[in-house]
């Protein structure tokens, strides 16, 4: 599964290399402006900016909400779903990894009731949790919270494992997890600490993790169109329609891929209970009627970086604008929706963008760049889908062009061999290694989402998965497989053939 976070650092590469193409991430790069600029961040703005990237955009539909200190500047839904119903602020929408931040804020509200020690071994709190590597009893909650416990996707790739059920499960199939560093000193992204972390809740609490959100959270702050689910399979119960891939630029409704949510990237909610959020985080967890949902020393410790890489914090991340504004965010990226949140300390602002499209376009994360932009003054950027149209337009020429070659090759296979193959064992062994290629192209195919894991730093990814990312150069890595296996057996069958008794003694003959 947006700017600044862990995984949308990941993601972002991952789209980019998976495509293997020279196109960047799907997301437009706000414009420069100067710290301090005129604030043109206005609900009229707003809307019409969304409008007009929505009108440039494989996105159906996405939902907003803009806040400046305790004021709602815009909360709003813009185009449509999937099932043709009007995007509002009141429409469900999941989060992904935007999710991490609550699990944190669960955590840290279970400290400041001295029921969780942050610095202390989770072992020693959670019993249940294991890996197979000694190591992992060291790894304490502040370090799952930070993504520095020392798991990984390298270590455990939990997208092509069996998805678990609930959290419990999650837990017990780490038995077969190993670190790739010692606990605390690095920083490696992956959802399982989320997963140990939201199990944590459940047996500190006593309650189901979902409940312990909707007392302690949602319902503190008016956030009565949220709930978390397990899995993707549990979306459309929580209302959630579905969303989107695209293939040169035309959007396509499918189902989310199979996938465990819960804790990591279960939230689902709505533009109205987001701007609830940010006001809430802007005001160090104070609410309207004076009460709080954490204090403001625990919330400052969640926007504060602790992990080794000096830029995460406990399910969010710092970073800086291009304009020099500093700002805490989190994305959240599945493989037909995406989600994005900022907080801009400095002028109190707060931004989420939920939409529609999965990880190949980033139109959430273009978007609260944007809108960040207009918050600084300036002008946003430009969206990237004509680029994205012309990288799905080579693709698609490509797996044409490696179809008309494939059967070319297969037409051509008997001469081939006829010119290449002969009796003398040196001539037979140069002319396997010519095959050497193609069988090399050949295996592009079925080991494309492992391409996808190399480019996005390890983290774990099913063939399946690589093809939302990156339709059609799954569907060009798949064509170039089939054409090159297909010459390949037409190789070796002429080569057979040419090996018979009636065809040495015609060679003879022509000879």
């Amino acid at each position: 599964m947006g700017a600044g976070t862990g995984w949308v650092r990941s993601a972002a590469a991952c789209a980019a290399a998976v495509l293997l193409a020279a196109g960047g991430p799907a997301a437009g790069a706000a414009a420069e402006a100067a710290p301090g600029a005129a604030d043109g961040l206005t609900a009229e703005a707003v809307d019409a900016y969304v409008r007009d990237h929505l009108d440039s955009s494989a996105a159906t539909g996405v939902a907003v909400a803009v806040t400046r200190g305790t004021e709602v500047v815009r909360a709003a839904g813009y185009g449509e779903t999937s099932a043709g119903e009007p995007m509002a602020a009141d429409t469900p929408m999941g989060v992904a990894s935007v999710s991490k931040a609550f699990t944190a804020l669960a955590v840290m509200q279970l400290a400041e009731d001295g029921e969780v020690d942050l610095d202390r071994p989770v072992r020693e709190q959670l019993p249940e949790f294991g890996t197979a590597d000694p190591r992992s009893d060291r790894i304490t909650v502040r370090q799952l919270l930070d993504q520095s416990s020392g798991m990984s996707d390298q270590g455990f790739r939990e997208k092509s494992e069996p998805q678990p059920g609930d959290l419990e499960e999650a837990v017990a199939r780490l038995e077969k997890a190993v670190l790739v560093a010692d606990p605390g000193t690095e920083w490696h992204y992956t959802n399982p600490n989320y997963h140990v972390a939201a199990r944590l809740v459940e047996e500190v609490s006593g309650r189901p993790f979902g409940e312990y959100l909707r007392e302690r959270v949602f319902e503190p702050l008016g956030m009565d169109g949220s709930t978390t689910v397990g899995g993707s399979g549990d979306l459309a119960g929580a209302g959630v329609a579905r969303g989107h891939i695209a293939v040169l630029g035309a959007p396509i409704a499918v189902p989310e891929p199979d996938g465990f949510f819960d804790g990591a990237a279960g939230v689902v909610t709505t533009a109205d209970d987001m701007a609830a959020w940010l006001i809430a985080q802007n005001a160090g967890g104070a609410l309207p009627g004076g009460e709080r949902i954490l204090s403001a020393e625990g919330i400052a410790e969640t926007h504060r970086a602790s992990a080794p890489d000096g830029r995460t914090g406990l399910g969010w991340t710092t970073g800086t604008t291009p304009a020099g504004t500093e700002y805490v965010g989190h994305g959240g990226i599945e493989f037909t929706f995406t989600a994005e949140q900022r907080l801009l300390p400095e002028s109190g602002v707060g931004i989420a963008v939920m939409a529609d499209t999965g990880l190949g376009r980033g139109d959430a994360s273009a978007l609260v760049a944007g809108l960040t932009a207009l918050a600084e003054g300036g002008e946003p950027g430009g969206s990237a889908d004509t680029l994205l149209f012309w990288v799905d337009v080579l693709f698609i020429g490509a797996a044409a062009a490696a179809a008309a070659l494939g059967v070319r090759g297969v037409l051509r296979a008997p001469l081939w061999v006829d010119r290449r193959w002969a009796d003398r064992r040196g001539r037979r062994w140069a002319a396997a290694a010519r095959c050497l290629p193609l069988v090399a192209a050949a295996a592009v195919g079925p080991s494309v989402h492992r391409l996808l894991s190399l480019a996005a730093q390890g983290r774990d990814a099913t063939w399946l998965q690589a093809g939302y990312t990156a339709p059609t150069a799954v569907l060009f890595a798949s064509v170039l497989t089939a054409a090159c296996t297909a010459v390949l057996a037409a190789r070796a069958a002429a080569a057979l053939r040419g090996r018979t008794p009636g065809a040495r003694r015609e060679r003879g003959e022509r000879g």
